[in-house]
């Protein structure tokens, strides 16, 4: 046979399985409907189950594997189909759509938000950035935002969630998970570190480096062409600019913001030392109930998923097929279970759109536990 001759094989037989497939949705849609009448979920496990172990028992045994992985997607498409035609949202659905109404049409100008550092930290930058009027309230740490916000103490926290160049804050994906918090908004800053001492202090005097951890990181290459200087990380870096203007300690310099030089009266030795010119960290904007503003178009689900292999490529595939984009996929640890992981997916979605009512029941019937964590837009 010619290559011609094989292709026509597989068109007429394309031709076949589109047909059939058509006619398989057609007979779920049915399923559908029996269902619904006799009150009965569309999602049937230990059916799922003994059709994919009867279909790779009828297959080649050289295509026993990629049957299994073929049926686990159609039955995937069957139970998309199966909520789109019963338009049968979930409870989790159902709520996401109240707190969309019951939020007003205009994000606050004016509002109570936790911060973690102090005075002049990239955190209250950004929430300058997405408050006109804000009255910060500084915390000692992220999970003190948090917290703050969890008690109702404030309305809002700010804090930082991923950069550039460092990648992702961790600690605050785990904090996101812990606690009963609501993203609301985010937006990217343009971070720059400048190195800062007090005055009359030269770049050759400088014996120790002060600043959180990320900015330590984001500046490595620097730091590392500056001779016998000792690195030591703290809770934040306009705090590290506070300390070393507070402190009588010769040869200590902070790695902080321009703005924090004029804030504690700390000289500029450097500027814009960071190791990419185009470093911006994202933060995140949270509150104590969910409030969904128009236009937010991003949503942020966490899942944990069934510990089997291919799991987390289900649900990958569920938002596959209704033609989602996933903007980030984070994986964290899920604390007391050895060696599991539980994921934040950030989707392209708005949280009007149909589609996000049709994929929450898709992705619950593959995960043990869903999480919704917020919809909302981003302030670049």
């Amino acid at each position: 046979m010619e290559i011609q001759d094989y292709r026509d094989a597989l068109d007429a037989l394309d031709a076949e399985l589109v047909r059939l497939f058509c006619k398989r949705m057609e007979l779920c849609g049915g399923v559908a409907q029996w269902k619904q009448a006799h009150g009965k979920p569309i999602y049937d496990r230990s059916r799922e189950r003994e059709k994919l172990l009867q279909v790779s028992a009828l297959a080649d045994e050289r295509f026993s594997a990629y049957t299994r992985c073929l049926f686990r997607s159609l039955l995937g498409y069957s139970r998309a189909y199966q909520h789109e035609l019963l338009d049968a949202p979930s409870e989790l659905a159902e709520r996401i759509r109240a707190a969309r109404l019951a939020t007003p049409e205009l994000f606050p100008t004016r509002a109570t938000v936790a911060c973690q550092g102090v005075e002049g930290a990239y955190s209250s930058l950004a929430c300058e950035k997405l408050f006109a009027e804000p009255e910060i309230r500084f915390c000692p740490t992220f999970e003190d935002v948090f917290a703050s916000v969890e008690r109702g103490d404030c309305r809002y926290g700010v804090l930082p969630i991923e950069n550039s160049t460092a990648g992702s804050v961790r600690a605050n994906y785990d904090l996101l998970v812990k606690y009963q918090c609501y993203i609301v908004r985010s937006t990217r800053l343009l971070v720059g570190h400048s190195l800062l001492a007090k005055p009359g202090t030269e770049i050759a005097d400088v014996r120790v480096v002060y600043s959180h951890e990320q900015a330590l990181e984001q500046c490595a290459k620097y730091l590392a062409s500056l001779p016998n200087v000792e690195v030591r990380p703290c809770a934040n870096t306009a705090l590290a600019a506070k300390q070393v203007a507070e402190s009588g300690e010769p040869g200590a310099a902070a790695l902080s913001s321009r703005h924090c030089a004029e804030l504690y009266g700390l000289c500029v030795l450097a500027e814009n030392v960071q190791d990419a010119g185009a470093n911006r960290t994202r933060f995140l904007c949270i509150s104590k109930q969910p409030e969904i503003y128009p236009g937010a178009n991003r949503t942020t689900l966490l899942l944990v998923l069934k510990h089997r292999p291919g799991s987390l490529f289900a649900a990958l595939e569920r938002c596959n097929e209704l033609g989602v984009n996933l903007v980030k996929l984070e994986s964290r640890p899920i604390p007391e279970r050895d060696f599991e992981v539980q994921f934040c997916f950030d989707l392209d979605i708005a949280a009007a759109s149909p589609t996000l009512t049709r994929l929450i029941p898709a992705l619950e019937a593959e995960a043990e536990e869903l999480k919704y964590l917020g919809s909302y837009s981003e302030i670049v």
